[in-house]
């Protein structure tokens, strides 16, 4: 492996060359890459999408932007605004979430909340994650956004922010209702972005667990996706029912690291449902490796900053980004380029300060920002003088 360093008037490139047996990408430049080769897959499934995480390439599709109503996987993003509220501090897992009389009056699927009881905010989302609960997805709403409406503005703005732009939500929970869609494609990416949150999948890939455990009435929940149990690397995360949807899922399996979003929408039954998307699963982990070059939040490296309070500046990476290979390809050679921007204090916290690219033969394929990792003001005539000093006797010795 070779490390060059190229210094130029608006940025400084660092170029790192190696063979590289693995695969993963950027989310934006790869999440519309298609198969090399169409397969049967998904035969009674009105829409379908086969997604790489890592990377969000697509690696099979069947009518995976048509717009259709997705029951209970709606909870996907519910709940991944509930991670990144948990994520932002907004809110606590030991939150005592209240239940409204509006949130206990939630039908179809449910963990039987009464109006005024609490629960924390972990065993609320227990309650969304495995057993499907209306209830408890209306009271954390209710909690985060004051009330169900202000947290389905939060939904779908959120969904514009990852791209979606064939979903709109009118509920937090999928119940039927008027203008309430989504694609296998847009919900890929929710999910995608979801289990960037690991802790989720402790819920998720639950078979089994238990709320009220300690009370005279104990609730036994058993998650709706049955392949969590019996489908290895499954752990998640979302089924979905209604008459009109029929039956959707979007699920969640992670093999030696490469792990794979399969989405299914208005399949007729259950076990065709489940079957379909272990077909679906199959073909990934039998074609594709995935290996993450870079995580998201990953220390990349430090860069001193001019006149900065602080003399060195950490640098992260802004996502998840690496390459997908297919099994059975050749070796070939991959670069990695660090590109840090000429950085000046002030610099604020996530402020974008370069990037990361990926290169295939001299072609980008994949690239995500580099942010700053703090903030980092100016510097005093005092720190800078003090600094001056130091390096002389550094210098000198």
């Amino acid at each position: 492996m070779s490390l060059r360093t190229f210094v130029g008037r608006k940025s400084m490139v660092f170029l790192c060359a190696s063979t590289l047996l693995f695969a993963s990408a950027a989310p934006a430049l790869a999440a519309e890459k298609k198969p090399a080769v169409q397969v049967e897959l998904a035969k009674q499934a009105s829409s379908a999408v086969l997604m790489d995480a890592a990377t969000g390439t697509v690696l099979f599709e069947k009518n995976s932007h048509e717009k259709l109503p997705p029951a209970s996987v709606t909870k996907v993003m519910t709940m991944l605004l509930i991670m990144e509220a948990v994520d932002s501090g907004k809110v606590k897992w030991d939150d005592k979430i209240n239940t409204s009389e509006y949130a206990a009056s939630m039908g179809g699927s449910q963990i039987f909340l009464q109006p005024g009881e609490q629960m924390t905010l972990e065993e609320m989302l227990k309650g969304i994650a495995i057993a499907s609960g209306n209830d408890a997805a209306v009271a954390v709403a209710e909690h985060i956004a004051g009330s169900e409406e202000g947290f389905v503005q939060l939904m779908n703005d959120r969904a514009k922010e990852l791209g979606c732009t064939e979903t709109n939500f009118s509920n937090v929970n999928g119940l039927p209702t008027e203008n309430h869609y989504t694609s296998a494609h847009d919900l890929a990416l929710m999910s995608r972005e979801l289990v960037k949150h690991e802790r989720v999948t402790q819920y998720t890939g639950a078979y089994q667990d238990y709320l009220r455990k300690d009370s005279e009435k104990p609730f036994w929940l058993v998650n709706t996706n049955k392949l969590v149990r019996f489908y290895s690397g499954m752990d998640g995360i979302k089924t979905g029912f209604t008459g009109e949807a029929k039956y959707c899922l979007s699920a969640s399996a992670k093999r030696d690291g490469f792990r794979v979003i399969a989405v299914v929408m208005g399949e007729p039954t259950s076990p065709v449902r489940n079957s379909e998307v272990s077909q679906l699963m199959d073909y990934a982990f039998a074609n594709y490796k995935s290996e993450v070059l870079f995580q998201k939040g990953q220390e990349v490296q430090q860069v001193e900053i001019d006149k900065g309070d602080t003399p060195k500046l950490a640098l992260l990476a802004g996502d998840t980004v690496g390459i997908l290979m297919k099994k059975g390809t050749k070796k070939e050679e991959y670069q990695s380029e660090i590109i840090v921007n000429e950085i000046q204090a002030p610099v604020k916290k996530g402020q974008v300060v370069g990037s990361i690219v990926i290169k295939q033969g001299g072609n980008e394929i994949a690239k995500t920002d580099l942010v700053a990792a703090a903030d980092c003001g100016e510097a005093g005539m005092w720190t800078l003088f003090k600094r001056t000093v130091k390096s002389w006797f550094t210098f000198g010795g």
